[in-house]
């Protein structure tokens, strides 16, 4: 069976925001980014610190994957911000502004410094232009010896910040960095998050964004609002249909007159070995989202 952890949607948390901190206990993201860094203002870092780190440690968020967004180690608020995180041991710990291979690197041996525990993964945000350019060398590095880097994280905003793209309906210019990044991830075995779409009140065009992430090859979306959880988990998932089909697939290379064969025909279409390994993809997926949801 496929390991797989849903992370279809990613909510970001204001750290120095306490009723946030505690409510996300109660909603249906995958993932929840608890943030110290561009949420929060920096009079309340320290406050934010405290209280997200308590949090996690205190646990009660059930099966959702617990992230901690840090300050950069080379601002003023980066090293206690990693003390307390390894500490608090979150699933992982998200790194702003990479641009380089050793920014994961350095994190990661800082985490050791630390002594935090295995299970604290690293993931990168991908928000530069020099993490487009260098996209393959940070995600090489997770064949490393003992790394940590396990996701990358798109931060489109900044990216349309830095190389004055503009952020419209399909994402045209941003297109080549997305796909940039997706295949340095999955050339090395990373998940990748879809940055986040910023227009609360547009159900229709987050649902669009959503569904190009998706066709894309994004294992799921960051989000900004509670309320674009449902649409972020209704679509990164695999519909009833595909469930289906991957059950048909996989059924019919598991036929005995079937065993040797590289191709079958399954309703009036060819399908190979590799389109059987991708309907395992999907079978795994959908039943990871059925025990979460259980």
């Amino acid at each position: 069976m496929i390991a797989i952890r849903p992370r279809r949607s990613a909510l970001y948390m204001p750290g120095s925001n306490a009723r946030a901190v505690q409510k996300a206990k109660t909603l249906a993201a995958d993932v929840v980014i608890f943030d110290l860094e561009d949420a929060v203002a920096p009079d309340l870092k320290a406050q934010a610190r405290d209280a997200v780190c308590a949090a996690v440690t205190a646990g009660g968020y059930g099966p959702r994957e617990l992230v901690i967004r840090v300050n950069g180690l080379q601002t003023p608020w980066g090293e206690a911000d990693f003390a307390a995180a390894a500490g608090a041991a979150p699933h992982a710990v998200l790194l702003p502004k990479v641009s380089s291979p050793e920014d994961v690197l350095e994190a990661g041996r800082r985490l050791d410094i630390l002594s935090a525990p295995e299970k604290v993964r690293i993931w990168a945000m991908v928000e530069t232009p020099l993490a487009i350019l260098q996209a393959q060398a940070i995600a090489a590095t997770a064949q490393n010896d003992g790394s940590r880097l396990a996701c990358f994280v798109m931060g489109t905003n900044d990216l349309a910040k830095d190389t004055r793209a503009r952020l419209v309906p399909g994402r045209a210019a941003m297109l080549p960095w997305l796909m940039t990044a997706l295949a340095a991830a999955r050339a090395y075995g990373l998940d990748i998050l879809d940055g986040v779409y910023n227009t609360l009140s547009d159900e229709a065009g987050l649902r669009a964004e959503c569904m190009e992430g998706r066709d894309c090859g994004f294992d799921g979306k960051t989000v900004i609002h509670p309320g674009q959880i449902a649409a972020a988990n209704e679509i990164f998932a695999p519909s009833l249909e595909e469930v289906e089909t991957a059950r048909e697939i996989v059924a019919l290379f598991e036929m005995p007159e079937n065993a040797g064969r590289g191709a079958v025909s399954h309703n009036g279409r060819m399908v190979e070995r590799l389109h059987a390994d991708m309907a395992q993809r999907t079978l795994a997926l959908a039943e990871a989202i059925a025990r979460k949801e259980s």
